[in-house]
């Protein structure tokens, strides 16, 4: 076998098409077996620019004259496939142009399947941060933030003992009587927009939103971090509270009412529960809250003396007296006024 059948075979192997061309003229003087299985067929040329009407032969002939090289690509379709040639012109000699040829439809195929692959990776990602951040939202409603930072580094809660904070439990006059009367939709949308307007409330005096239990809200002042004057904060919020509602129900059918238990002491804060968990608090100030807020009257708040007689300066107080209070015996009570 002569060395120009064995390159020959070498080529057809490889995949590679060859021609050599007139520099001048650009005719063909030789083409491989590859070569004419790719372009042989309609047709047959022996012209460059008529076997490849798009290419720009004009650019062909600048490249070359300049640096001898010029590569290019072009598709066409071989039966029912669409195949993409990789074409490389170099000047050999004075009078000659090797042409080199080579199959890159694989290769085409292959970038177009990771273009295709990276973009919908880049759409996963995507919606797995977006889901990653309704997750993290909805665990911010349910929790303190530093509290939800612990449970995404470590998957666990400690429990806190937070002493001494203050606690805020409202709770609304006749609202059983108003869910049993009303349209339960409307209930509930005016529901949430009151607790929409405490939530913000409560933020602009450091109050953390522990939870609401139907027609009960829950709030706290100094925590998770503590604060010096959480009880001045907790009092502010429950006046605005009050004042909040005064003026929605002057441009509202419905109106709603609430009474207002404020208390200091301890509480213990953890996530209670495995698959429908929620952060919740524990203690004496919780349970005191809970039954001062009962003492109220409509519109109401009432304060434990340890409470008032930190406020007494700064905030208008009226006592009422001594009550027993069931697990807490008897303690002095005050009410808590707006005088703005």
């Amino acid at each position: 076998m002569t060395i120009e059948a064995i390159n020959e075979q070498l080529l057809r192997a490889i995949g590679v098409g060859v021609a050599l061309l007139d520099r001048q003229t650009l005719q063909f003087g030789f083409r491989n077996d590859t070569f004419d299985e790719w372009f042989s067929g309609d047709n047959e040329s022996d012209h460059l620019q008529q076997l490849f009407p798009d290419l720009d032969v004009g650019q062909v002939q600048k490249n070359l004259h300049e640096t001898g090289r010029y590569t290019s690509e072009i598709s066409f379709k071989k039966k029912r496939r669409t195949l993409v040639i990789a074409m490389d012109f170099t000047v050999a000699h004075d009078d000659v142009l090797v042409l080199v040829c080579q199959n890159i439809t694989r290769i085409k195929e292959l970038e177009s399947m990771i273009d295709s692959y990276s973009m919908m990776v880049e759409r996963n990602t995507r919606e797995l941060k977006r889901e990653k951040e309704q997750v993290e939202k909805l665990l911010l409603n349910l929790m303190p933030r530093s509290v939800y930072e612990e449970y995404k580094t470590f998957g666990v809660v400690t429990p806190q003992l937070y002493d001494p904070v203050s606690v805020l439990m409202l709770d609304f006059v006749g609202f059983t009587e108003m869910v049993a009367s009303q349209d339960p939709s409307v209930t509930v949308t005016e529901l949430n927009d009151i607790y929409s307007a405490f939530d913000r409330i409560g933020e602009q005096f450091g109050c953390e939103r522990i939870k609401t239990i139907g027609d009960a809200y829950i709030t706290v002042a100094g925590l998770p971090d503590p604060t010096p004057d959480h009880a001045k904060a907790i009092a502010n919020t429950a006046i605005r509270f009050v004042r909040y509602l005064n003026r929605r129900n002057l441009s509202h059918p419905h109106q709603w009412r609430c009474r207002i238990g404020l208390a200091t002491g301890s509480v213990v804060g953890s996530v209670v529960g495995i698959q429908k968990y929620v952060y919740d608090i524990f203690g004496p100030a919780v349970n005191l809250a809970s039954r001062l807020q009962e003492f109220s009257e409509p519109m109401k708040i009432t304060v434990q003396d340890e409470v008032a007689q930190v406020l007494r300066d700064q905030f208008a107080l009226s006592e009422i007296g001594p009550r027993d209070i069931r697990g807490f015996g008897t303690q002095e009570i005050w009410r808590l006024t707006d005088e703005s």
